[in-house]
């Protein structure tokens, strides 16, 4: 009889998640992924003037707020056929791009690496060695001194020897399987350190645009922010040279620190090219940032020289066709969810989606909830009635299947320096690594073509960052349906918006956590997260007191449970329980 292995709370992810695994012979042989959240955004936004709904949505997440918001106000925009002027949405793709860098710098440093960083062993490192390390593996970044690196290591070994670890209590540093040496585990600590000043720099992009961050300030029809270059209380002269140098310092961050700080653990790693194979299906509308008000086939709502990678749908691995994507073919499965819907079906497209309760599983505290047919809060998006990948490499492997050429560069340089394929980036460490590819296409498109865009425009003088033309409810229509498609950090994001007499009738979110973290659909079909685990049945779990391998595959998903589902369960669970 195969052993049963519980995390929960699964840590280093924004919200709650809780992974029920069956193991044999140091194997994972079942899984299911468990949403232990209820969202009832949808419920809360109903009744309410749609040019509100963005404050309210934008709060499903702390981490990816912006974005949320963006979403809520194209798919409204769409509904009631206002059209924002070009330096609106230029604003907002400066937003999401920062945003979406931010977001892959965090969750590397901050939420993934200590997978594979042993911090404790860089208590014993040579800062000389760590700085030769990190000139070896081809980091130039400005912070690997013998000065820092020193300072560092004798900060990790104060902290190692106090016996109170503070930020990095609560790792598995006696674990067997990590492998970098100790001068590239400091040299990875002091990056960390690095990225959490520069992760809080960079996101100053969306506090000046949108007043504040987290949850920056948006509009219907554009834009918040006014621009006036003789005006200290608008975006002026100064604050655009102010965001000058810091999307150069983005670019600089990502191409000399993050970009080979992941190449290099990946290819201590190699052998997680082969673990975590997950569903071999993917889309995406375009590349990371890319928006669109209703059906992504027509005209995006964004100008961007990042429109050469299409909408598009990629099915069981294949690179060589990419079929066309249809998002009438969308549709949100609540078999294995604790939520019903009015009528009989099972599975609802999210124009006409519902988010009603229905919790049929024990009172906590449960050792066990897959007993059930029920056993999440999170519904199982498909789309065509296939179980999807979306995220960083799905828009990766997109774009590199249209033969987009950045994209193609930069993956045939890391392919061939890892001597790896291409179908190995359905992964954990593809996934690792695509982010950070993502990261430098993304930064130097932020750093080449948007901003250098937007500054243009400004000295042509269009400042205008606002449509008023259906500003007002009469203008509208009495009843109107919109949607929004938005390719965020995490993957395709979807707001689905129905307005009668002025009000929102009918309101959906379909997340990317909630298309990878979602159960077994109504053919049993397993979402992404249960796949990766089982998929091939060589998933290694050796020792279920430190379930440091599935951790690296959930966190290779960078799960954000809050944007998927949104209300606590009770405190006091364990964090695993292993039951025969």
């Amino acid at each position: 009889m195969a052993d049963r292995v519980v995390i929960d709370p699964l840590t280093r992810i924004e919200g709650h998640l809780r992974i029920e695994m069956e193991t044999s012979g140091g194997s994972i042989s079942d899984a299911w992924s468990v949403a232990t959240q209820f969202r009832g955004l949808e419920q809360i936004v109903q009744g309410r003037d749609p040019r509100d709904v963005w404050a309210f949505v934008q709060r499903i997440c702390g981490v990816c707020t912006a974005v949320h918001a963006i979403a809520s106000i194209t798919a409204v925009e769409n509904a009631i056929g206002s059209n924002p002027p070009e330096q609106a949405l230029l604003i907002r793709q400066m937003v999401m791009g920062s945003q979406e860098i931010q977001d892959h710098v965090i969750h590397f440093y901050h939420l993934h690496a200590l997978d594979w960083v042993n911090v404790a062993s860089a208590a014993d490192a040579d800062p000389q060695k760590a700085v030769d390390f990190a000139h070896s593996i081809g980091s130039t970044w400005k912070g690997n001194t013998l000065e820092r690196m020193t300072a560092v290591r004798d900060t990790v070994k104060g902290i190692v020897e106090s016996g109170q670890l503070s930020i990095f209590s609560g790792g598995y540093w006696d674990h067997p399987d990590y492998r970098l040496p100790a001068e590239a585990n400091l040299m990875a600590v002091a990056h960390y350190l690095d990225a959490l000043d520069f992760q809080r720099s960079m996101i100053r992009i969306n506090t000046v645009f949108g007043g504040k961050n987290p949850h920056p300030n948006f509009l219907v029809g554009g834009m918040a922010c006014t621009i006036d270059p003789d005006q200290s209380e608008s975006i002026n002269e100064v604050q655009v040279a102010d965001i000058a140098n810091w999307v150069a310092e983005i670019e600089e961050f990502v191409r000399t620190c993050y970009v080979p700080d992941a190449l290099a653990i990946v290819g201590v790693y190699k052998d997680y090219f082969d673990i975590g194979k997950s569903s071999p299906n993917y889309f995406a509308v375009g590349a990371a940032g890319a928006t669109y008000g209703g059906d992504p086939n027509q005209v995006p709502r964004f100008p961007s020289v990042m429109m050469d990678v299409k909408p598009g749908v990629i099915l069981n691995d294949d690179f060589s066709t990419v079929l066309p994507f249809d998002p009438t073919l969308i549709a949100e499965d609540i078999s294995t969810a604790w939520m019903s819907y009015s009528g009989d079906e099972v599975s609802l497209t999210p124009d006409k989606g519902e988010t009603t309760v229905a919790y049929t599983g024990p009172e906590p505290p449960f050792k066990w909830l897959a007993d059930k047919p029920e056993y999440t809060w999170c519904k199982a998006p498909r789309y065509d009635g296939k179980p999807m990948q979306v995220g960083p490499n799905a828009r990766i492997l997109l774009a590199y299947a249209q033969g987009h050429a950045r994209t193609k560069e930069i993956v045939d340089g890391a392919v061939h320096t890892l001597g790896i394929d291409l179908k190995q980036f359905n992964s954990t460490a593809g996934r690792t690594l695509a982010r950070a590819v993502e990261a430098q296409i993304s930064a130097e498109h932020l750093l080449n073509d948007v901003f250098p865009t937007f500054v243009a425009n400004l000295q042509h003088g269009n400042i205008n960052v606002f449509d008023p033309s259906r500003w007002e409810p009469h203008m509208w229509p009495k009843e109107a349906q919109g949607f929004s498609m938005v390719e965020v950090a995490r993957g395709n994001l979807s707001h689905w918006v129905t307005i009668k007499d002025e009000k929102v009738d009918r309101y959906q979110a379909v997340v990317p956590s909630t298309w990878l973290a979602g159960g077994r659909d109504k053919d049993g079909g397993k979402g992404p997260y249960e796949e990766s685990l089982t998929s091939g049945g060589n998933h290694p779990l050796v020792n279920p007191d430190e379930p440091l391998e599935p951790l690296r595959t959930i966190h290779s998903f960078d799960p954000c449970m809050s944007c998927a589902v949104h209300v606590l369960d009770p405190e006091g669970q364990q964090l695993h329980v292993t039951t025969s």
